[in-house]
């Protein structure tokens, strides 16, 4: 006579047949944390709306060391090609004032070898007090070469930069972009800057032919402690990252995962964020989020501030719906 199985054990046989169908597999989501927060001009505003985001954010950084990751692509004077360097030291103030130990400022140009020279054309050197004392070039930065924790290109290591590497808290602060290649540049594509010149050389090819998107997932697993704050204050539309023009977005983004941060800045400039394949890319393993539902949005909701970005003809397919 076979007896009859007990409460317990069928609770135990539900849980193993789950189990090996995969059923198991499904853990809950934790919605990733995503500020929207209007920024309308490069004013002294701007420090104190800063502020405001890494307070909300409750980042730890009492005594640990921070690494700002702007995004400085070319010398032209007024152009709007990258991050607006009030905004830099915007967020060097405020981290010094949360307690970090040591805040350094760290780009390696792709296309430019003089970086000190473009960071004084780009107002670095105006706005940031000593900026030469608190400045590191990865392009020449003595680097280790690690493998990502996850690998999507062709390339089975990477040589990385000491500096980045190093940081208890690596912050990428790009512009706010289209790009002629991807779609858009963000926080996840601000991290080629990382990549040392000195090593990859100008402009840093090795990644386009290892695949720009599967190389932008790279990066992004090679750095698990993330935060970004995007300069959507004034973006560029059109032909970007370089040749673009200026759009005004009136806002800044940020969070701790710079996927969901990415998707959020794709929404408001109304591109699918999906049609992103660096963003697909990253999200595939379930610890960055793109869907809007597993996103905690504070500040203003996108519909608020959203602003479409004019697209060139091969991204127009990219277009979010009702965009």
């Amino acid at each position: 006579m076979r007896r009859k199985l007990t409460r317990r054990e069928l609770l135990t046989v539900s849980a193993g047949a789950a189990l090996f169908t995969g059923c198991a597999q499904v853990r809950p989501i934790v919605p990733s944390k995503v500020s929207i927060v209007r920024a309308p001009v490069y004013d002294q505003s701007v420090y104190e709306i800063v502020r405001r985001i890494l307070e909300d954010h409750r980042l730890r950084v009492r005594g640990r060391h921070i690494v700002l990751k702007p995004n400085l692509v070319e010398f032209e004077p007024g152009n709007i090609v990258n991050t607006h360097p009030l905004l830099v030291h915007a967020a060097f103030e405020a981290f010094r004032a949360m307690g970090a130990a040591s805040v350094r400022i760290a780009e390696g140009p792709g296309h430019r070898r003089n970086t000190l020279d473009l960071a004084e054309s780009a107002g670095y050197f105006k706005i940031v007090p000593h900026f030469e004392d608190v400045f590191v070039d990865l392009n020449i930065d003595e680097v280790t070469r690690v493998r990502p924790a996850r690998q999507f290109s062709g390339l089975d290591k990477l040589y990385l930069p000491n500096t980045a590497l190093g940081a208890d808290l690596l912050v990428s602060l790009p512009k706010m972009k289209t790009h002629h290649w991807v779609g858009a540049t963000l926080s996840m594509k601000n991290l080629f800057g990382v990549v040392p010149g000195g090593v990859y050389g100008w402009p840093k090819n090795a990644l386009h032919w290892a695949g720009i998107d599967e190389s932008i997932a790279d990066l992004h697993a090679a750095f698990p402690r993330q935060f970004a704050l995007v300069d959507g204050i004034v973006g560029m539309q059109g032909n970007g990252p370089i040749q673009g023009l200026p759009k005004p977005a009136g806002v800044l983004v940020a969070g701790c995962d710079p996927a969901a941060v990415d998707a959020t800045c794709c929404r408001i400039m109304r591109i699918e964020p999906f049609r992103l394949a660096y963003l697909r890319l990253a999200s595939a393993g379930g610890d960055a989020h793109i869907a809007e539902r597993d996103i905690q949005q504070t500040g203003e909701p996108i519909a608020a501030v959203a602003t479409p970005f004019d697209l060139i003809p091969e991204f127009q397919g990219f277009r979010l719906e009702n965009g």
